[in-house]
């Protein structure tokens, strides 16, 4: 009951100044609401880009590994030399891994290029078009809106048919079904067999609205697909009581196998994961952050200053009525408490309105400009933190030294 006796009460001194001085209380805000400002939106940008890049890792499968030529690695001395000559994974190779590979649930080989797709007087150019063999529904997660997925005579003979994205059957056919329609891609006549379901855009490209998948069979017979031109990979996802680290081991034996490589040499194929670029864009993130610390930093700084100046004016105009305060019983915790307050009260308005704009450029952003960004509770929580450290920080000189004065020698200094 005492504290919160002595809350209200510090509450309403810290008020009453605040509302008597608003000039000085609005310039003293300035320098805390820009430094919120600023960290707060930049955690909230990084939070919004975090999100589309953690969601598009995990569209790779995160337990499915890349056997790949070349392995996910970043920075300016990437050894590209050192793979420059790998062979690239084959078709081949995929029906020995399935052979000998025991804790598979799936394996697929894919490859794609680009190219123009046409049905009757329209076209549209420069498509994505992936080839891949049967297990590909097991490997990648998506729906199909219409139609159906390659049945496995399709899928081994090599029947000339597609899967199309949602973005090409609407651009192509507007409101026809394009199901059992007849499209055209590298000069041959394919048969539109399934559409699949809207995605929306991804960061990495990965979304299938603006992709046509064919079988690699029959890609495979009219151009190769084991050329390292159409980034060819080989996709395996281990069972569910096999972890990745198993996976990876018993991968790399099998390769190993299949390309006679000897045991001092080392491996020429590169076994690559989702946990790879998860681990690359944390540090990313980790900068991202730093960098918003410094930016609002410096801001908060000089808000720290100005509300440490503005409370040492405080208790110079208020030192007698400090001093009849002491003199009438008032403690020191008690003085000590009430300029606390106010320099916190002034310190969390500035981040209140640091926050509130935030939250307005966010709601612009996705609204007008289709961002997909927002304000978090965490984000909010830590704005408000900052402003209640910054004036608890900024505010206990100018408080020790109101609590500490002589009663008889502010109530002189006052006269």
């Amino acid at each position: 009951m005492l504290f919160i006796k002595l809350f209200k009460e510090s509450a309403f001194f810290a008020w009453g100044s605040v509302v008597a001085n608003k000039l000085r209380t609005l310039l003293t805000l300035l320098g805390i609401t820009i430094g919120i400002f600023a960290i707060i939106s930049v955690f909230s940008v990084v939070d919004a880009l975090e999100k589309s890049i953690r969601g598009s890792i995990a569209s790779l499968g995160e337990n499915v590994v890349y056997i790949q030529k070349w392995p996910w690695e970043f920075g300016s001395d990437y050894p590209w030399w050192r793979y420059i000559n790998r062979p690239t994974p084959r078709v081949s190779e995929l029906d020995e891994i399935m052979r000998r590979t025991q804790i598979l649930d799936a394996v697929v080989f894919t490859a794609s290029t680009s190219r123009t797709v046409e049905f009757g007087n329209r076209s549209m150019e420069r498509i994505t078009i992936l080839t891949a063999s049967h297990d590909y529904d097991k490997i990648r997660s998506f729906e199909i809106g219409n139609g159906r997925y390659f049945s496995p005579t399709e899928s081994f003979n090599g029947r000339n048919v597609a899967l199309i994205g949602a973005n090409i059957a609407q651009n192509l056919f507007n409101e026809v079904d394009p199901v059992g329609k007849i499209i055209k891609i590298f000069g041959r006549n394919i048969e539109v067999i399934g559409v699949f379901t809207q995605e929306g855009d991804d960061i990495f490209g990965n979304s299938h609205d603006d992709l046509v998948l064919l079988p690699v069979t029959f890609v495979n017979s009219f151009i190769d697909v084991n050329s390292d031109r159409y980034n060819p990979a080989i996709l395996a996802k281990g069972r569910e009581n096999f972890d990745n680290d198993e996976l990876i081991d018993e991968l790399r034996g099998t390769m190993r196998s299949i390309r006679r490589i000897k045991p001092t040499a080392d491996d020429n194929f590169a076994l690559n994961q989702a946990s790879l670029l998860s681990t690359q864009f944390d540090n990313v993130f980790s900068v991202l952050k730093i960098a918003g610390w410094i930016i609002g930093g410096f801001s908060i700084l000089v808000g720290g200053f100005g509300i440490a100046n503005i409370m040492f004016v405080s208790v110079k105009e208020r030192t007698n009525i400090i001093g009849i305060q002491k003199a009438l019983g008032a403690k020191n915790y008690f003085i000590l408490f009430q300029f606390l307050t106010e320099a916190v009260l002034l310190s969390l308005m500035g981040g209140i309105i640091g926050l509130v704009m935030v939250f307005g450029i966010s709601w612009l952003a996705t609204s007008i400009l289709g961002m997909n960004l927002m304000l978090s509770m965490k984000n909010i929580m830590l704005g408000i933190n900052v402003s209640v450290i910054i004036g608890l920080i900024a505010g206990f000189v100018p408080a020790w030294s109101a609590a500490r004065l002589d009663p008889v020698e502010a109530i002189r200094t006052g006269l």
